[in-house]
């Protein structure tokens, strides 16, 4: 192993979250557009080349690797590219891990317990099948279920990951609750982020109108709960909370209302070989290049150490300055969230 990534505010940088696709069988509306125009496959990089990138971060100290989209179990080929990894577990690597919509979850749980995976999250963000078709345009929720019940039978551990989204699912606030507690499943609520389309409000999907501080949602919780701050985690940006009464683990990813920068310790790269540093800013370091140049691995590892000395101390959202500075003009299915 080479020197590890250290950014210029003295974090270690340890986790790499990888896009493998910007395709998605599902068009969430926080997400993406309806109708999307999705990259030419021949502008994303092989899976080869992911693993190529990938085993290059391993080498410079990264522990920690989420494979994210778009949805990346609708990629072609993708366990070769897990099965690929898993060569790092233990060698390395403590952690190989995805963020996934559930849909595909039924065919693939298992070959991914077997390639190591341990612990997925899933996106879900109703328990009513009609919300869940409107939010997802697509998406099925009995599908997704189904699929968190293969993950569970081939002993992954599963996460769910709830964006908080006034006026949709403020009234599941305890439902969601108490589902995740009766499947022994964790659960994370995350704050809408100002990022791709915001919608203009005439096909309901104004994003602003949204926006759920999570400070409310917990607000909510102690009506109900003792909350005991917890100092737990898990690598990632959510800080959690245990309810007394129930014994459950709640996180929160808040990058608005309290933000997580100080203790960042990742980056993200998309399935172009772009490299992101902040997922709140827009400068970004295009690997792909080097990557292709030369067999040799320095270059390469030198265009990373360069892109990890620009890493900000941290990001910019802003939803009162909307197309003025505050919102990202990428959609989060092409940084892999």
């Amino acid at each position: 192993m080479t020197a590890p990534l250290i950014d210029p505010f003295a974090r270690t940088i340890d986790y790499l979250r990888v896009s493998v696709t910007d395709r998605c069988d599902f068009r969430c509306t926080y997400c993406m557009s309806e109708h999307m125009t999705f990259l030419p496959k021949k502008d994303l990089l092989t899976l080869e080349e992911l693993d190529r990138l990938c085993s290059a971060f391993v080498r410079m100290g990264v522990r920690k690797l989420r494979i994210t989209g778009g949805e990346p179990l609708v990629r072609r080929g993708i366990m070769t590219f897990f099965d690929g990894m898993s060569r790092h577990l233990g060698a390395g690597l403590d952690e190989l891990t995805l963020t996934t919509n559930g849909s595909q979850l039924d065919r693939f749980a298992r070959p991914l317990a077997d390639a190591g995976v341990r612990r997925i999250n899933v996106s879900l963000d109703t328990l009513d099948a009609a919300k869940f078709k409107e939010i997802t345009r697509w998406g099925s929720l009995d599908k997704v279920r189904r699929g968190i019940a293969a993950a569970q039978e081939a002993g992954l551990r599963v996460k769910i990951n709830t964006v908080a989204l006034k006026g949709f699912n403020e009234a599941e606030l305890f439902e969601i609750v108490d589902w995740c507690r009766a499947g022994d499943m964790d659960l994370t609520f995350i704050e809408v982020m100002p990022m791709g389309d915001m919608g203009d409000g005439t096909d309901g999907t104004l994003r602003l109108d949204q926006y759920w501080p999570l400070r409310d949602l917990r607000a909510r919780l102690a009506e109900r709960f003792t909350l005991t701050e917890l100092a737990h985690r898990t690598g990632g940006p959510a800080r959690y909370v245990r309810l007394e009464e129930t014994g459950q683990q709640i996180g929160f990813i808040t990058p608005l209302t309290h933000n997580f920068c100080e203790s960042c310790n990742r980056v993200r790269l998309t399935c172009t070989g772009e490299l992101y540093m902040c997922l709140g800013q827009e400068d970004m370091a295009d690997l792909r290049a080097p990557m292709r140049a030369s067999g040799d691995e320095t270059p390469l590892e030198d265009a990373i150490r360069a892109a990890i000395a620009r890493k900000p101390r941290g990001h910019d959202f802003d939803y009162s300055r909307q197309r003025a500075g505050g919102q990202m003009s990428r959609h989060m299915s092409h940084t892999g969230g």
